[in-house]
């Protein structure tokens, strides 16, 4: 009864809906049922005129995150190409050296995480050193040799702007700071003749200690055995593996056994292994018996894989530490040296080894 006195105003302005819930699902209730079928019709124009918005629109976080760190590293990638090349037009010399470290850097972390894969397997198996394969074991003692001095720089770098007077002593002395890793190929073999030339000229004082001790040897027999395989020595007569093994009692008892070795026939011998001769007796006595017991070991493993398994590089490699400037040879040669010296080596105990070395 009270509709007819309200305000016309009322009947034609429209009725605001009331929603709940999200946008995508709206309910909208009118509160004058004469206008109910407008109303509804209002409300389905309203629900489609709504923006409903999709997560799936969007990417995800993690997405996000990992969109930005390749735009980076592209990023990245293309100032490092352009800063490459700019040292290469306007500072060829440096950008040579320069290609060369960062090699190097990128070998010597290579080959550390293939040192501690092959740690991790010898901890988790229980593998001992000498039961690894040949390349399992020269990698780990190269990368020790390695490693070493490395560390060794690292120490003098740690005072005080130090870091920078190493940097300069590196460009200097590339040969006694650096590994071969930051070596160019040209000073690679340069070095290499030099440690070469360095080891041939403890050769003749080891001659003279063994003709010294010659005297002392109670068997006649051997005596004029070894005095004679010393006279071809030093005529420039290279030994058969049927002489040197015909000597092998000598180097496993006094005066020519490891433990009576004199002071100076270890210094003499470090020298030709390319190990520090300036140390005590007894440090030097243990150093060569490690030394000589490693690589005796390396070639056990190298005479069960089989020389024809090598590469070249690996040859020369062997044939090096062995005490052979490999790196003016051909290899059919290297690998013929490398056959006579296991042949010698795996039938010499470890004791003997080192006094031996020379013959070779």
């Amino acid at each position: 009864m009270l509709m007819p006195f309200c305000h016309a105003s009322a009947w034609a302005a429209p009725l605001r809906p009331k929603s709940f819930g999200n946008r995508c699902q709206k309910l909208v209730f009118y509160s004058r049922g004469p206008r109910y079928e407008v109303a509804s019709a209002r409300s389905q124009i309203v629900l489609s005129d709504l923006p409903c918005r999709s997560s799936r629109l969007h990417l995800s976080p993690k997405a996000d995150v990992k969109n930005l760190i390749s735009y980076v590293v592209t990023k990245t990638r293309a100032i490092n190409g352009t800063y490459h090349r700019f040292l290469g037009r306007h500072f060829p010399r440096f950008y040579a050296l320069y290609t060369v470290f960062m090699k190097g850097i990128q070998m010597l972390w290579a080959d550390g995480k293939k040192a501690r894969r092959i740690k991790a397997n010898m901890w988790k198996h229980n593998v001992k050193f000498h039961q690894l394969s040949y390349r399992e074991m020269e990698h780990l003692r190269q990368f020790r040799r390695d490693i070493t001095k490395c560390l060794f720089v690292g120490i003098i770098s740690i005072p005080p702007f130090a870091n920078y007077l190493v940097f300069l002593l590196m460009y200097l002395f590339p040969r006694q700071l650096l590994v071969k890793h930051f070596w160019t190929p040209k000073q690679q073999i340069d070095f290499l003749d030099i440690y070469h030339s360095l080891r041939k000229q403890s050769h003749s004082e080891i001659i003279t200690h063994l003709e010294r001790a010659s005297a002392l040897v109670s068997d006649e027999r051997l005596r004029w055995h070894l005095t004679d395989l010393c006279t071809k020595v030093q005529n420039g007569v290279h030994p058969t593996a049927h002489d040197i093994l015909a000597l092998r009692e000598c180097f496993s008892t006094r005066p020519l056994g490891f433990s009576q070795l004199q002071a100076t026939h270890m210094r003499a011998l470090s020298r030709a292994m390319l190990l520090n001769p300036h140390l005590p007796p007894a440090v030097l006595r243990w150093r060569l018996k490690s030394h000589t017991t490693v690589i005796q070991q390396l070639d056990r493993a190298l005479a069960q894989l089989g020389i024809g398994q090598l590469t070249a590089q690996e040859v020369k490699s062997a044939c090096y530490l062995r005490g052979l400037n490999s790196t003016h040879i051909a290899d059919d040669r290297c690998r013929t040296w490398l056959g006579e010296w296991l042949q010698i080596s795996c039938s010499l105990k470890a004791a003997s080894a080192a006094s031996g070395w020379m013959w070779l």
